[in-house]
């Protein structure tokens, strides 16, 4: 095993000083982008509903379908990644991800509503795993979950940006040249999305190696960093050799539970609000709540995990404690308790940013555990799109349970069960030794 020397080391610190600032920024947008016109329907949801004359399994049919395109797409996307390049994988998914949520601003009823999630979601396929992989083709393991914590920041920015932006276009553009306001919302915060999937054409580098931006000295301290990080890392090279280690299903089955309970505030809190009586521009507001608690949590959080080295309990603990929190907020919907609103809206917060500190930090597992290599793009989207089913069964069954029984109590019961077995799948990956 080899070292740094100290020279190689101070020309690595200040190469990661400029990809630091020279990527993660931009890379931040573009996901936060994505998010955006993942979710926005939340928002656009009961007007949406009352336009088209959608049920709650309608819409949750809608919402959910997105991830049956993301997934049937997502493996093969991220192989192609690794053919192509991150710079022409970007480009491609957001401007066509980008023209299909404008297109959303279309929609006449369910067949057309269904089509436009479906290809939304094929477009989008293989985002979220190639950011993180492309993050591990720059950053060792000791600096990886750091920028990953950066790319973490999507959620809470995108909910402190998306809620009030939504709300205030629905409400201030409804009836400007005669189109209703939640029309404008996917006109307005899809277009984006193109231009900047434009850009990404000339400011995403593929690797290290072709940083201009980087001196000689610097690019060879970050490949030096890199290969050295990788000798302390099980790899697996071949598909077959994954498929045999039983931690991949551990975190296929935590991510399911994760990604099927995640998604339930986003597409059904602003509705949940507008039911305790709030209306207008107050929904998007206190919806942004969750989110700015994330933001000011996720980076200490982060620096935590990777100066202890420690991933699993970082990532199954928070998990465990939204578990308890959503549990006393069932409880308290189910009316065995009564509490002010205040009260009640503070705890579910806590939950929802807990489930998101382990979010943060998951990602750092698989690259720790055996994914490096060859079989890296592959294997991080093997988990994300296997995971992503939840979010597939997650809206339809709250759409579902929320028409037969009226109300969301039977919906959060359950996926208190659902991110409980998460965290216990995660609990029980055990950490490689290294070599």
């Amino acid at each position: 095993m080899t070292s740094l020397s100290a020279l190689d080391q101070q020309a690595a610190s200040s190469a990661y000083r400029k990809i630091s600032w020279r990527l993660l920024p931009f890379l931040l947008l573009c996901y936060i982008l994505a998010f955006l016109d993942r979710i926005n329907i939340g928002f656009a949801q009961q007007h949406m509903q009352q336009d088209l004359h959608l049920s709650d399994v309608a819409y949750g049919i809608g919402a959910g379908i997105f991830f049956l395109g993301y997934v049937l797409f997502e493996l093969p996307s991220n192989l192609l990644l690794t053919r192509i390049g991150m710079r022409k994988t970007v480009s491609r998914i957001m401007v066509l991800w980008g023209l299909t949520s404008v297109s959303m601003m279309f929609v006449s009823g369910e067949r057309s509503f269904y089509v436009l999630r479906v290809l939304l979601g094929i477009f989008e396929a293989g985002f979220a795993p190639a950011m993180f992989y492309y993050c591990t083709q720059w950053f060792p393991k000791r600096r990886l979950g750091g920028a990953l914590a950066v790319l973490g920041l999507t959620g809470p920015i995108a909910g402190i940006v998306g809620a009030p932006l939504s709300s205030a276009l629905i409400i201030h553009m409804d009836g400007v040249l005669s189109l209703a306001g939640w029309r404008w919302l996917f006109l307005v915060e899809g277009l984006p999305s193109v231009l900047v999937g434009i850009v990404a054409w000339f400011v995403i580098v593929d690797e290290p190696t072709k940083a201009r931006w980087l001196t000689d000295a610097e690019r060879k301290a970050v490949v030096s960093t890199l290969l050295e990080d990788q000798q302390h890392t099980a790899a697996h090279t071949r598909l077959g050799a994954l498929l045999k280690d039983y931690r991949l299903y551990l975190l296929v089955v935590g991510y399911f539970c994760f990604i099927a309970g995640i998604y339930l505030p986003h597409y059904w809190l602003p509705k949940l609000i507008g039911q305790a009586g709030f209306s207008g521009m107050r929904v998007g507001w206190l919806a942004a709540i969750p989110s700015a608690f994330m933001l000011i949590t996720i980076i200490p959080f982060a620096r935590h995990s990777d100066r202890l080295s420690e991933r699993r309990w970082h990532t199954a603990l928070p998990m465990a404690a939204s578990a308890l929190l959503l549990a006393f907020v069932t409880y308290v919907m189910a009316g065995f308790i009564e509490l002010p609103f205040a009260l009640f809206y503070a705890v579910l917060t806590a939950a929802i940013v807990s489930m998101y500190l382990a979010y943060v930090v998951f990602w750092s597992i698989p690259r720790e555990l055996f994914v490096t290599g060859p079989m890296a793009a592959g294997g991080i989207a093997l988990i994300n799109s296997i995971g992503l089913c939840g979010g597939f069964i997650s809206p339809i069954v709250v759409g579902y349970l929320r028409d037969a029984t009226g109300s969301m109590t039977m919906p959060f019961l359950l996926f208190t069960a659902t991110i409980a077995v998460g965290a216990l799948a995660f609990a029980l990956v055990r950490p490689s030794r290294d070599t």
